[in-house]
């Protein structure tokens, strides 16, 4: 067993609180948020059950973790309403509209420039 895997095992929950296992070492029954939602599920409310570790020499606390939540104690994800369905169509929309020239750009607007590409850069655009 390597060191890496000995601390991030800790089926009980004495170290960290809540039982904690190496990544992809986690017992059939818990999935994360991600994982629940591709299987048409949400959380629904539970508290955390448990969590999965791995090294991460980029993160400052030098480890990775993921929450895990009970499977069996997950709810269906709620359908979309006409209402929800419009805002979030609004919303694109409203990603797509360049403030510079007021029209529809026909892609999300990147946020580092606020504008369209055209309206950015217009000296590249006369030159091509």
């Amino acid at each position: 067993m390597s060191p890496t895997f000995g601390k991030c095992y800790d089926p009980n929950g004495t170290t960290y609180g809540i039982p904690t296992y190496p990544w992809r070492f986690a017992p059939d029954g818990y999935a994360t948020r991600r994982q629940l939602r591709a299987r048409g599920l949400r959380p629904g409310g539970q508290p955390v059950a448990a969590q999965v570790m791995r090294r991460a020499r980029r993160r400052k606390s030098g480890v990775l973790v993921a929450y895990l939540y009970r499977v069996d104690r997950a709810k269906p994800v709620r359908p979309m309403t006409r209402a929800k369905r419009a805002a979030l169509a609004k919303a694109m929309a409203a990603r797509r509209w360049c403030p510079a020239c007021r029209t529809d750009a026909g892609y999300c607007i990147p946020t580092s420039l606020g504008m369209c590409v055209t309206c950015a850069y217009p000296q590249e655009q006369r030159a091509a």
